[in-house]
């Protein structure tokens, strides 16, 4: 498909005769299409095993726990919505699901991206502060502090996130319906200005306090007049281990989208006219869109990593719960292990018997 595009605006078609730039956009179609089709079935198993055996363990769960399995609550929201996105792209960039469909869709990925960088950022502070401050930062490091903190980080989150309500919606453009996925050419300077403040508050910003805490670790980890035991260096370990993660996870998913996205923004508010250096903003936005949902992929190894010592317990959990050889409610898993219990005592009653013959 050949489109034509204004130098202001990339969502809709216009024709060759007014002398706008001349794009193909059929590249966006099979690309998002398929990355989104791979992310959904990657996320929702991932994200909803790990869900699921955090739900079923017995022990507390731990502060960082806590905020990784509302990363998991996000990603499980988010992936609901990629359906829509997936038909969208190959039915044509046409979309099909009505006005409210598309603000919710719009709404609920940036609520995942905004959220997981905000939680990945509270479990940063959390390591920094069990590192670098572990006795005068306990009465802030329990389990009330930390539900109240991912409470406010979703509040945050919900309310900054109210204007793509109005920004994103459906037009009627050139014989097809279209779902904004920034806004229409009359609200774009509104909603630039926006994004800005947007990409500051929700990732510019966190991204200096993550990075901050990770120097100062790294500073306090390597300090030589420190003479820690064993568990305090396992411990260190762990939170270092988990920034790591988390510096890794941001550089690979967030980092390329939100330098794209602010490059794409400005060359369409600055009205620019070379065409070259406005497909090519357009290209980098589009192919790095994926890879934050990928994030929703990658949150659950995240977790996985950060367990430590647990992980060799929750991959028996899974094993023990597969699909089809045992129950998956509490309930049934209690009454898995009775049943169990009964037959090694029948097994132990008749190796005595024999032994007795």
């Amino acid at each position: 498909t050949l489109l034509f595009f204004p130098p202001w605006s990339l969502d809709v078609n216009v024709s060759e005769d007014e002398g706008f730039c001349h794009f193909s956009e059929s590249y966006k179609q099979v690309y998002l299409s398929l990355t989104y089709s791979l992310i959904f079935m990657l996320g929702m198993p991932l994200n909803g095993a790990v869900l699921w055996l955090s739900w079923c363990q017995t022990k507390p769960w731990s502060c960082t726990t806590i905020y990784l399995m509302n990363l998991m609550v996000a990603d499980l929201l988010y992936m609901l919505s990629l359906p829509f996105l997936i038909i969208t792209y190959a039915a044509g960039d046409t979309w099909l699901f009505g006005e409210t469909l598309c603000r919710l869709v719009r709404f609920l990925f940036y609520t995942n991206l905004y959220s997981s960088i905000l939680l990945l950022t509270c479990i940063s502070l959390y390591r920094f502060l069990g590192v670098c401050h572990p006795l005068s930062s306990l009465s802030f490091r329990t389990h009330r502090h930390t539900w109240q903190a991912a409470a406010t980080t979703w509040t945050l989150v919900v309310v900054q996130l109210l204007p793509t309500l109005v920004f994103s919606h459906t037009d009627y453009v050139n014989g097809h319906v279209i779902c904004y996925d920034t806004a229409s050419p009359e609200n774009f300077d509104h909603f630039f200005a926006y994004s800005m403040v947007l990409t500051l508050s929700g990732f510019v910003f966190p991204s200096l306090i993550i990075l901050g805490c990770y120097s100062l670790m790294v500073r306090s980890l390597t300090n030589p007049a420190e003479d820690l035991p064993t568990t305090g260096h396992a411990a260190r370990a762990k939170s270092i281990r988990t920034i790591l993660l988390v510096c890794s996870l941001f550089m690979l998913c967030f980092v390329p989208f939100h330098i794209a996205r602010s490059f794409y923004l400005v060359i369409r508010f600055l009205n620019s006219q070379d065409c070259q250096l406005l497909l090519a903003a357009s290209m980098a936005y589009k192919i790095c869109r994926p890879l934050v949902s990928a994030s929703s992929c990658l949150n659950p190894v995240l977790y996985f990593l950060s367990q430590g010592n647990n992980r060799v317990q929750l991959l028996q959990k899974l094993r023990q719960n597969k699909v089809g050889e045992h129950p998956t409610s509490v309930e049934g898993a209690r009454r898995s292990r009775q049943i169990q219990k009964e037959l090694d005592t029948d097994q132990t009653r008749a190796r005595e018997r024999v032994e007795r013959v």
